[in-house]
This record gives structure tokens, sequence and C-alpha cells, in this order.
């Protein structure tokens, strides 16, 4: 989840190039919006690792109070019930000129179901950033990554063999490699075509009974 570990390419570029650019923001307040499985998490871990941000809501944090600049993470705005005013006092501080936030959402910001009317606008009003879904040589790297990483040597074949039979997300293809390496070790198998069939099957299975 560090900023190392990124993998950049099409579906993602701009996400990354607005997180290296903190905290030289055009706008103080940042939104990243896309679907589930293509990375918001990891970028905002990653931003999180640059810009030392404190992940809200916190207790302990009050914005208005903040001496200085500061920097905040909301993750998942579209999915947690956050409290309306709050939300708006912590955008309105960064707006003031009092420091930085990085929301993160699977819908963009005008079909986000917000009551308050000033949060809307100020949400509406950051600078949006939208990724897509990571296409196939995105997810090569990823799993290319992931397998050096665990210091797994990867026949690429089996990468093309499996990518289209997996879901298109950086959880699945992580998730794959993760897979293979433990089902290799425990039964001492190589890694191969028929090693990555049973994993897919394995992970197929998971997702429909959990669907």
């Amino acid at each position: 989840m560090a900023r190392d570990d990124l993998v950049v390419g099409s579906a993602n570029a701009l996400a990354v190039e607005a997180i290296d650019r903190w905290p030289d923001w055009s706008h103080p307040i940042v939104m990243i919006s896309g679907p589930p499985g293509s990375g918001k998490t990891h970028l905002a871990s990653a931003w999180c690792e640059l810009s030392g941000a404190t992940v809200w809501p916190d207790d302990a944090f009050d914005p208005a109070a903040a001496r200085g600049s500061f920097a905040a993470l909301v993750e998942d705005i579209d999915r947690a019930n956050f409290d309306e005013p709050a939300l708006f006092a912590l955008l309105n501080a960064a707006r003031l000129g009092g420091g930085t936030v990085l929301l993160t959402s699977r819908l963009p910001a005008g079909a986000l179901d917000m009551k308050l009317p000033d949060l809307r606008s100020r949400l509406r009003a950051a600078t949006a950033v939208e990724l897509r879904a990571p296409d196939e040589s995105l997810l090569v790297g990823v799993v290319m990554k992931v397998a050096a990483d665990r210091q797994i040597e990867l026949d690429p074949r089996v990468v093309e063999f499996a990518l289209p039979r997996m879901e298109r997300s950086f959880e699945a293809a992580s998730d794959f490699v993760r897979r293979l390496d433990q089902a290799s070790l425990a039964g001492k198998l190589r890694i191969g075509r028929t090693l990555a069939q049973r994993v897919l099957e394995e992970m197929a299975l998971e997702t429909n009974r959990a669907s």
C-alpha cells in the first residue's frame, strides 16, 4: 500500500499524478472516485504516507483549531454515514486556507446523496479525479509486481491465461498471486497453468457463495 508499490497505467495515471503533486494542489480538496477494485484505498494509503494525513473522522482532530496547514483523508463518502455539518466544517476549513483534504468515493460528487446544500456545493467544487477499472496491461503489471515482492518466478503465460478468467480489480490480482503462492508452498507444487486453474476456480466459487 506504499507509494512505491503503485503500478501506474492509463486507468489511474491522473490520480497518481494528483497524489504526487501534493501539496501543490490547485484546489485544497481532491476527490478520487471509481468502481470497486480500481485502487482507491491504495492511493489513499500512499497519500497518507506522503502527507502524514489524519484519517477523518478523528475525535482528537479539530480542523478549526489546527494551527497552520493540515491534511485529512475521508474515505468512502458514498457509503459511510458521516455527520454532514462536521464534514462541511472540515472542507470549509481547508478551503479557507487551513489545509488539504483527500476524499474517496465509488460515486462522483454529483451523484452523492448529501442533504446539506453547502456540503454538496463544496464537494462539486473539489478537484475531481475519476478512476477506471484497471485494463489488462495494468493488471499484468500488478500481478508481476506482487509476484516479484513474494519472490515468485511467474511465467507470463500463466498471467495471460488467468487475467480473462478473474475479476478485473487490483484486489483480485493480488489475491490470485497470494493464493498461488500459498497453494504452491502447501502442496509443493509447480506454479503453472494447472495450479492457476485450481486457484481461479476456488476464487470463483467463493465469489458465487458471497453473492
